[in-house]
């Protein structure tokens, strides 16, 4: 739903080649079954430890070698900034290492992911939450609002206060359809619901995150939920006694007397139907926008915490969406200043969900202007 971060950790895992033989035997100048392995880049915006969204795709890569096992070699750098030529100079560091794919996990890497691809025709990208396309670059993300929505019909029947919290990282469409998408799903089960928004204007600062959680929380919210990479919110969430709804990973173990349930991604076999298609020759580039049918988004396990009638309800929501009866942003839906913005019957279009740029009737927040 896109990436802009302030740590800079690099950490590259590299193999090395192994030649084998003795004086009795003719030795091969080097092994034809590791000169067949394709090296692919992985470029992070947070640490691999965060808990939450890098941590997600490192999964991924990491569920990409184990599948293709001994065909595939991954190399990755971790918290690197949303800066063009950054990322151009990482791209540069994994070509010369031999890498022939990148993949570049966060919006704020495009420009420098679109300038590299323009320069290696040769090198396929695969680029996260992205617009930018070219022949030997792709586009991919998942539609996480799916579950965000789901997550929203928790937060509505477990509030008490009728006010949940939003910590946002960024005012950008990714994130703002997650908030509208959370926000529709509330007042599904419990109309008056309000959804108090902030902006940190960072995707990784664990103590940001939480401080924003604790703002929230003294406003009166009851239920914390996310658009971050850490389990800050959480842990705010747990401290104060009220409950959370964590986001890129199952993030129950971090708070455990607070979490409901998560948005939850899953990129492994995403990464793994590419790189195949790129080692058979098939490959395109395209725009990859994955469903919960797909497998690409899921929700986490409901925890205890949850009262039962919320169980019933994401149960039908989640089949419903599933089948494609329950397509969110299907109107009527109101902004919030009380105007239509889909008339009833009516359902935006991806594109329209994708570059969202106004709230829904319930959020108490505001968009900046750029």
């Amino acid at each position: 739903m896109n990436k802009i971060v302030k740590l800079f950790v690099t950490t590259i895992a590299a193999a090395s080649l192994v030649l084998t033989g003795c004086s009795t035997q003719k030795t091969e100048p080097a092994s034809s079954k590791e000169e067949t392995k394709l090296k692919v880049g992985f470029i992070y915006v947070g640490p691999i430890g965060d808990g939450g969204y890098t941590y997600a795709h490192d999964q991924g890569r990491l569920y990409l070698e184990n599948e293709l096992k001994g065909k595939v070699e991954t190399i990755y750098k971790e918290s690197v900034k949303e800066d063009k030529a950054e990322v151009q100079k990482v791209v540069e560091d994994m070509i010369e290492q031999g890498a022939k794919v990148i993949v570049g996990t966060s919006f704020g890497f495009q420009e420098g992911l679109l300038a590299a691809a323009n320069e290696h025709k040769d090198i396929k990208f695969l680029h996260c939450s992205g617009y930018e396309m070219a022949d030997n670059m792709g586009q991919y993300f998942g539609k996480i609002h799916e579950m965000m929505y789901l997550n929203g019909i928790v937060a509505g029947l477990k509030t008490k206060t009728n006010t949940l919290g939003f910590v946002g990282a960024f005012p950008i469409p990714e994130v703002i359809r997650n908030i509208n998408a959370f926000t529709l799903g509330a007042k599904s089960v419990n109309p008056n619901i309000k959804v108090k928004v902030t902006w940190t204007n960072t995707w990784y600062d664990p103590a940001k995150e939480k401080d924003a959680a604790l703002a929230l929380i003294d406003s009166g919210a009851d239920v914390i939920a996310q658009h971050q990479d850490t389990a800050g919110p959480q842990q705010a969430a747990e401290a104060k006694g009220v409950f959370s709804i964590g986001y890129n990973t199952d993030m129950s173990k971090t708070a455990p007397k607070a979490n409901l349930t998560s948005a939850v991604w899953n990129w492994g076999p995403y990464y793994v139907k590419q790189v195949k298609a790129i080692m058979d020759g098939t490959w395109k580039s395209e725009k990859y926008w994955g469903s919960y049918a797909d497998g690409v988004v899921d929700q986490a396990p409901l925890t205890s915490l949850v009262p039962e009638e919320a169980k019933n309800a994401v149960e039908k929501a989640k089949a419903d969406i599933k089948d494609g009866k329950l397509k969110i942003f299907t109107g009527e839906i109101k902004d919030q200043k009380g105007n239509v913005k889909v008339e009833k019957g009516n359902t935006l279009s991806d594109d329209e969900v994708w570059n969202m740029n106004w709230f829904v009737e319930g959020v108490d927040g505001t968009i900046p202007a750029n």
